[in-house]
């Protein structure tokens, strides 16, 4: 009469693993939905959103977990515990990325072109009812040394061109980047002097990042500086630099 083992059980921590990834979905996915269609305040829906990564994270920690235990007495849930690892990280990638730009980048979320002169936010009643009166405060000089440091690119843009015909470019350049022109200042006959203050939003959450560009005349060519400021948080993970870049770059080259 031959004898059989007893099959070997699956792994609880397995199955716990598995079961917490995917948990961490629709808590990911309920952050950004509501948070893109205005249901939740932005603050409120980050913190669902680090929720949804810590139980990613716990995911993982059960996971290996689970695998030392399944070396040591080989028990089942192989499948689960992959399952497992590639939800979790799926959800944990875009917080691992953020994570890493923090580490490589200053806290910084309000950027310009010139630091010694920034240019100041508009405070008319349409300027400010766009953004819900917000105003982002003036630049601390201990931030414009860290992004000297960090972002040493960041220059004015000077255009060998009429004002006029700057104006006219740089807003072609910024309604082309689909941010949301919400005032608009020609430059005068006198000094020059132009403004375009604009909207932008993530791509993930929608959240909001203002903008603002003056144009000077110096008498021989067009200066055009530009600010970008995050309004949630104190960290735009290099977002506001980049969005700079790309708008340089679409007024440099509108074909491409």
């Amino acid at each position: 009469m031959r004898y059989r083992l007893p099959p070997l059980p699956p792994s609880r921590f397995a199955r716990a693993a598995e079961r917490l990834a995917w948990l961490s979905v629709p808590v990911a996915l309920a952050a950004v939905l509501a948070t893109r269609a205005g249901q939740v305040a932005p603050l409120a829906g980050i913190a669902v959103m680090a929720g949804a990564a810590i139980l990613a994270a716990a995911a993982l920690a059960v996971a290996c977990v689970g695998a030392a235990e399944m070396w040591r007495t080989g028990h089942l849930g192989l499948g689960a515990l992959f399952r497992a690892v590639a939800v979790a990280g799926l959800v944990l990638a875009y917080p691992a990325w953020l994570a890493a730009q923090a580490l490589r980048l200053p806290v910084l979320n309000d950027v310009t072109t010139d630091l010694a002169d920034p240019p100041v936010f508009s405070t008319s009643r349409a300027a400010l009812a766009a953004r819900d009166g917000h105003r982002p405060p003036d630049l601390d000089p201990r931030r414009r040394a860290a992004q000297a440091g960090a972002y040493p690119d960041l220059r004015g843009l000077v255009l060998d061109i009429e004002p006029e015909e700057a104006f006219q470019q740089v807003i072609e350049a910024v309604r082309r980047r689909k941010w949301r022109v919400i005032e608009e200042q020609r430059p005068d006959d006198r000094r020059g002097l132009g403004r375009i203050e604009a909207i932008d939003e993530s791509r993930l959450m929608r959240l909001p990042h203002d903008i603002t560009i003056r144009l000077r005349w110096t008498g021989r060519e067009t200066r055009v500086d530009i600010r970008a400021a995050g309004r949630v948080g104190r960290h735009d993970f290099g977002a506001n630099a980049a969005r700079i870049r790309a708008l340089v770059q679409e007024i440099l080259n509108p074909a491409e």
